[in-house]
């Protein structure tokens, strides 16, 4: 299964589609969703999130075990610094080995400040470097304290991610080259909205995989817009993501206009957007939001 996945992350089309689990005992109605479209059948692997904006949800290295399990596609779970400690961290990534949940995004977490669950700390033992080294250690047979497994684990592919815009580019590309260094096998962008964007970060990929020998794979983040208000909202509040002044501008005409014309004029512009960043580069991971209708829409 993974080696496929990888295979075509390295040489092929590769696209992920990002599920959010809710702040429920059961992740069946999202599964159901996803076969009711067909999403399956139109994407080369899921991912899960992991109590983003410290909010509570279901675990999400389950939630990628049964995506797996139903549908047979890899998924890429995420493990955030925030809420473990290394000791977690390692018997975590040491279960679901076994489970053959072995694809993990290495994020250092959102504050707790943002949590719904009061008096909610975060643990923070290191950042998600810490997180990658770990998974390489574990890769050479050993934990972090350096004593030999009983049983090595079958390989974990780390991933991680990046901004994809910066006011200072020599700050995001001193970033991506850190994670590169620390073995990161691809970085995946926060969204991308401008085909200039997305050549610039092409070109810190290949410059931080020059100076560090790597073959680490840039994946473009991809959100479609549908609204004037997300549009503003990820611009000027999501550090990270820029959202072109012509996306604004053409949203808020069609908003004058109808709610109608503003979904048209927005999943239009998405929907070029995607073909554009396929052409240019076929490794893309969709976020929606759980919209799964948006991205059978897009996909199709």
């Amino acid at each position: 299964m993974f080696e496929s996945f990888i295979h075509k992350l390295r040489h092929g089309t590769y696209i992920t589609l990002e599920t959010t689990p809710s702040r429920s005992a059961q992740f069946a109605p999202t599964i159901e969703k996803i076969a009711a479209l067909g999403l399956d059948k139109l994407v080369d692997g899921f991912s899960t999130t992991d109590n983003p904006l410290a909010k509570l949800k279901y675990n999400a290295l389950f939630a990628a075990m049964k995506l797996q399990d139903r549908f047979g596609l890899p998924t890429l779970a995420t493990m955030s610094m925030r809420d473990r400690n290394r000791i977690a961290l390692q018997s975590d990534l040491l279960g679901a080995n076994e489970a053959n949940v072995r694809a993990i995004l290495a994020l250092t977490g959102d504050s707790a400040h943002y949590s719904d669950q009061p008096h909610a700390k975060g643990v923070f033992e290191g950042n998600s470097k810490l997180l990658l080294d770990i998974i390489t250690t574990l890769n050479n047979g050993t934990d972090l304290a350096e004593q030999k497994l009983i049983a090595p684990v079958q390989e974990i592919f780390p991933f991680a991610v990046i901004d994809a815009y910066a006011k200072s580019a020599a700050t995001l590309q001193k970033k991506m080259t850190k994670k590169v260094a620390h073995g990161a096998i691809s970085i995946i962008s926060q969204p991308v909205y401008d085909l200039e964007n997305a050549k610039k970060l092409l070109d810190m990929m290949s410059e931080a995989n020059r100076e560090n020998n790597g073959s680490c794979v840039l994946v473009l983040g991809y959100f479609p817009i549908t609204k004037l208000r997300t549009a503003r909202f990820l611009d000027e509040n999501v550090p990270g993501i820029y959202v072109p002044i012509a996306w604004v501008e053409a949203l808020e005409a069609a908003s004058l206009i109808s709610p109608e014309e503003e979904y048209r004029v927005g999943f239009e512009l998405s929907k070029n957007l995607f073909e554009e960043l396929k052409a240019l580069h076929p490794k893309i991971h969709i976020m929606t939001a759980n919209q799964f209708e948006l991205a059978k829409a897009i996909l199709s």
